[in-house]
């Protein structure tokens, strides 16, 4: 039994997983430091370098951060790291996006760059997502944002295309459109669902400004979602038939899978609704079929696709 007043001999159970990533983060940091030069950087070299890289208080000043914090991170002591300092560290280090992912995961931190999202699509993604016509398909991240989408998603749920980007969520359309709530035939108990999963997963992000400002903006425009909000009601993933009743052909019944976008946060990932029963692959496949743009002679731009506009169409991860 350990005594004293200290607690220096107490465990506790989070401290080996954190010791080891901080180890694991200052091998890094080491490795990546010694792989630039100072050519690459703009320093110049001199005669007296001892070191195959970059010295320890040159990464400091080209990220504008104390000698002694730098020498900290690298010396694994347990200090708290802010994503600025991170970020400018890896572009300090000239580490590519794996590498910067790398070094925010072993931070602890979250990399709130707009890139970081844009490297979920893919050419591999664009192309599934292509592939998987006449289902509907989409990416999303964690905050429910609609990041691309194939041509069955527009069929059936509405025109993205025409849409303001940050309008394309799903926590805020069920929240606020008016379509959606004719035509999701259970879109009371799906909103309900999707608050208490939003409200779970904010307790990892809740100091994110885009977290903060999508809860806000619902707040602000659904008194239904304040609601729904001060109820602190939680809840995980869970898949479920949506009943939805399409203008053209009818009742679709579909069942979402997800894949998640692996090795990326699993925040991402890549959403198919697939058909509950033989009558909605049917009717998909109908919609398909009259949703198709008509053929145009050749010269006339029969193979050009438009996106409603010269503003750019994130259909299909384009």
């Amino acid at each position: 039994m350990t005594t004293g007043t200290s607690g220096a001999g107490a465990t506790d159970p989070a401290e080996p997983a954190a010791d080891i990533r901080r180890q694991e983060l200052a091998a890094f940091l080491r490795s990546r430091r010694e792989r630039v030069t100072p050519e690459q950087v703009g320093l110049v070299r001199g005669t007296r370098r001892r070191t195959p890289g970059l010295r320890r208080e040159e990464v400091a000043q080209l990220s504008s951060v104390g000698v002694t914090w730098y020498t900290w991170l690298e010396q694994a002591r347990p200090i708290k790291v802010s994503a600025q300092v991170i970020d400018a560290i890896a572009r300090a280090l000239r580490m590519d996006p794996s590498e910067r992912a790398h070094l925010f995961a072993l931070a602890g931190a979250i990399d709130t760059r707009p890139e970081a999202e844009c490297n979920a699509l893919s050419a591999e993604v664009r192309r599934l997502l292509r592939r998987l016509t006449p289902y509907p398909a989409t990416v999303q991240n964690g905050r429910y944002d609609v990041l691309a989408y194939n041509r069955s998603w527009t069929h059936v749920f509405g025109d993205f295309d025409a849409m303001e980007p940050r309008d394309r969520n799903c926590l805020w359309l069920l929240a606020t459109s008016g379509s959606w709530r004719e035509t999701f035939l259970d879109r009371d108990e799906m909103l309900r669902d999707l608050v208490a999963k939003f409200r779970g997963s904010m307790a990892e992000h809740g100091a994110e400004p885009a977290w903060k400002e999508l809860r806000d903006r619902l707040v602000g425009a659904s008194a239904e979602f304040r609601e729904l909000w001060e109820r602190h009601e939680v809840a995980t993933m869970s898949p479920h038939v949506k009943r939805y009743q399409h203008p053209k052909v009818g009742l679709l019944r579909l069942e979402h899978r997800m894949l998640w976008m692996a090795p990326l946060v699993q925040s991402y990932r890549l959403i198919a609704y697939v058909p509950a029963d033989d009558a909605t692959e049917e009717r998909l496949e109908r919609l398909a079929e009259l949703s198709e743009p008509p053929k145009l002679p050749v010269g006339e731009g029969g193979a050009a696709v438009g996106t409603g506009g010269n503003g750019r169409s994130a259909r299909e991860g384009q």
